[in-house]
């Protein structure tokens, strides 16, 4: 779900010496990692995810289509929105604008995208995404906890819109990318209007040139429920629209404390990203999340995400600023730079302002 969380977009990480099923859609986790899964015996606890069985919940759910009705109901969904965003950072919504004919097509596409023949993912082979597109693992992971067992397509909406549908998959990529931008749009307006300002900021900045589209598959891992399908982290956007599948498994930090969301395939999850969280002061959260890994069934999500331009400078609407200014780039090659260095994101408390 989160596109700053680095993972291995090079096929010259792998050991060339390992003997690998050429034919296999799955990335060669066990045997690119074997130095931690060999550890297993001598490792600290420290280095485990620290997982623990968990009731399942669902997140507030919001009928937008009260947004097309009267002046009280539209009122009163509106403040559904902002109070969702305020106290969970997350809520699903139904009756969303996005059809269930694109959304089952968009499915299909990605599965069959990803059942394609691993070193044809890593080499880009029949796809016109950029260098790098193609993510897997953790490169810097130097325990358990750092290594998500997934594989994902992080493609700028750059590369596929107006690009006349030279396939099947950048066609349908496309229709979903501009039905759910508009959703998401409407969305950050909702947001912004609650707070007293008008969203032409968000508007202006969040082209749909630079907006992001992951399609993510967690394939079974024998190791679960002791692995992290996605690492804990927050978001680097405004915010993110997800579609997932039926299998479950994204849980998201409430009152302190890990919860299990129950899934919901006929609604779509919103969740707040950090730009949103700096941007509204802090009245907007964004909250830590995660994907645990399934030993028998493979999972699959897409996720929208709302981004500016790097060069984007974000403040808060709101003063005193709890945080400093920054440029979505400057804040983009931070989380970077931790990632590579820490193996985990640190993310907005890096740009508080210092008290004085």
């Amino acid at each position: 779900m989160h596109e700053d969380i680095k993972m291995v977009n090079a096929p010259d990480h792998i050991d060339q010496r390992v003997r690998m099923d050429e034919s296999s859609p799955d990335p060669p986790f066990q045997e690119t990692y074997k130095t931690l899964f060999n550890n297993l015996p001598h490792t600290a606890p420290k280095n485990f995810p620290q997982l623990s069985v968990m009731e399942e919940i669902e997140l507030p759910l919001i009928d937008l289509n009260k947004l097309n009705l009267g002046d009280s109901e539209r009122e009163s969904c509106k403040k559904q929105i902002a109070r969702a965003s305020q106290e969970w950072g997350f809520f699903q919504v139904i009756n969303h604008g996005i059809s269930g004919e694109i959304l089952e097509k968009m499915r299909k596409e990605q599965v069959k995208l990803f059942k394609k023949p691993f070193q044809d993912k890593t080499n880009g082979k029949d796809l016109n995404f950029s260098v790098g597109s193609y993510r897997w693992g953790a490169p810097t992971a130097t325990c358990l906890s750092q290594l998500s067992w997934s594989e994902a397509f992080h493609v700028s909406l750059s590369d596929i819109l107006g690009s006349g549908g030279i396939n099947n998959l950048s066609s349908t990529m496309e229709q979903y990318a501009t039905t759910v931008s508009e959703l998401a749009q409407k969305l950050a307006d909702i947001l912004a209007e609650k707070m007293g300002h008008k969203s032409v900021f968000i508007k202006e900045t969040c082209l749909p040139s630079t907006c992001y589209l992951r399609m993510n598959r967690y394939p079974p891992c024998p190791m679960s429920p002791q692995m992290f399908g996605i690492m804990p982290h927050t978001d680097s956007d405004f915010l993110t629209v997800l579609h997932q599948d039926h299998i479950g498994g994204l849980q998201l930090v409430k009152d302190g404390k890990w919860i299990a969301v129950k899934p919901n395939p006929k609604a779509l999850i919103i969740n707040i990203g950090d730009l949103f969280q700096a941007w509204s002061n802090n009245v907007y959260k964004s909250v830590e999340h995660r994907v645990v890994a399934n030993e028998l069934k493979e999972r699959y999500s897409t996720a929208y995400f709302l981004c500016p331009s790097y060069d984007t400078v974000i403040q808060s609407c709101i003063e005193p600023s709890v945080y400093k200014r920054f440029s979505f780039g400057e804040y983009r090659q931070q989380v970077q730079e931790d990632v590579k260095s820490l193996g985990y994101k640190i993310g907005l408390p890096r740009f508080l302002v210092p008290s004085h």
